[in-house]
């Protein structure tokens, strides 16, 4: 699966945290230890700045019952919160210097690496042949890929998911920006995912995103008898360093390719598809197309 298959639970990636201002701890962990160590570091400077968590969370504008969660380390605050706090507590940057690794540690764990390598990237290829690419994914079909995800998620980690997959799409607004493209099979196209009325407005996204200057969106048509994709999606990664990165999952077991050898490889066979694909113009003449035909 592609980076977003992958942490799709297919392959952000946050509405209803947006209220309480917090996540969910991730899939598959009994307990988030970056979120444990914030808490307790939490608790012990609200207390030693002598207030209950009744008029600490008046002061930072968030529940009570929100504080004990950060606390207690079953929620990952948002940025805004450990901010605040910081500055509440007078934590001179203690509770910020965290942030980050809180960030990190919305994503499951598989996909953690990726999703930093990702926000360090300044070229980005995809390649999808099960979902549309998180980065272009809508809130709504983002949540529907959660929703579907087996073994079953819960809604905390459902909403939690889909808040990290949107935050993901600050790419697009990033300076300098990066060069990104997308080859995305047909079929993934026209599969519903959340319905139709979730469908078109995926499609519509991706007619607008396609339209960015430094975006490339390419269709693989389905009737096409050529076709060198066949082992499956992947990404490709470059970093600000030149360094140059191929990620694959499969099932939720990813792995991280940075042996040159290998990484050439997966460049040769993304430009084959790339070539095989229909072109950019052509492509979005496609989406726009089968938008109609709903």
């Amino acid at each position: 699966m592609t980076q977003d298959e992958m942490d799709a639970g297919v392959g952000a990636e946050e509405g209803a945290e947006r209220s309480s201002g917090a996540s969910a701890q991730p899939e598959g962990k009994a307990e988030n230890g970056v979120a444990v160590a914030f808490g307790r570091q939490l608790k012990l400077l609200r207390v030693r700045a002598g207030l209950d968590r009744v008029e600490f969370g008046k002061r930072v504008g968030y529940a009570a019952q929100s504080v004990a969660s950060f606390e207690q380390g079953r929620r990952i605050p948002q940025p805004e919160f450990v901010d605040k706090a910081d500055r509440v507590l007078d934590a001179g940057g203690l509770l910020v210097a965290l942030k980050e690794e809180l960030a990190r540690s919305q994503y499951p764990a598989f996909f953690r690496d990726m999703a930093r390598l990702e926000a360090e990237a300044v070229t980005l290829h995809v390649y999808a042949t099960m979902a549309v690419p998180g980065l272009l994914q809508t809130e709504d079909y983002a949540r529907a890929v959660f929703v579907m995800r087996r073994p079953l998620l819960d809604e905390e980690t459902i909403e939690q998911r889909v808040s990290a997959r949107l935050a993901r799409q600050v790419i697009f607004s990033r300076k300098p920006m990066p060069t990104l493209s997308f080859v995305i099979e047909e079929s993934v196209l026209r599969r519903p995912v959340g319905g139709l009325p979730v469908l078109r407005g995926q499609l519509e996204q991706i007619i607008l995103h396609g339209q960015r200057r430094n975006v490339e969106v390419q269709v693989m048509p389905t009737a096409r008898p050529e076709h060198c994709g066949l082992a499956g999606p992947f990404t490709l990664i470059e970093k600000r360093d030149g360094r140059r990165m191929a990620y694959v999952e499969v099932q939720r077991d990813s792995r991280l390719h940075t042996d040159r050898a290998d990484v050439r490889d997966v460049e040769e066979q993304y430009g084959i598809i790339r070539a095989q694909a229909l072109t950019p113009r052509e492509s979005l003449d496609v989406v726009k197309g089968i938008l109609g035909e709903g």
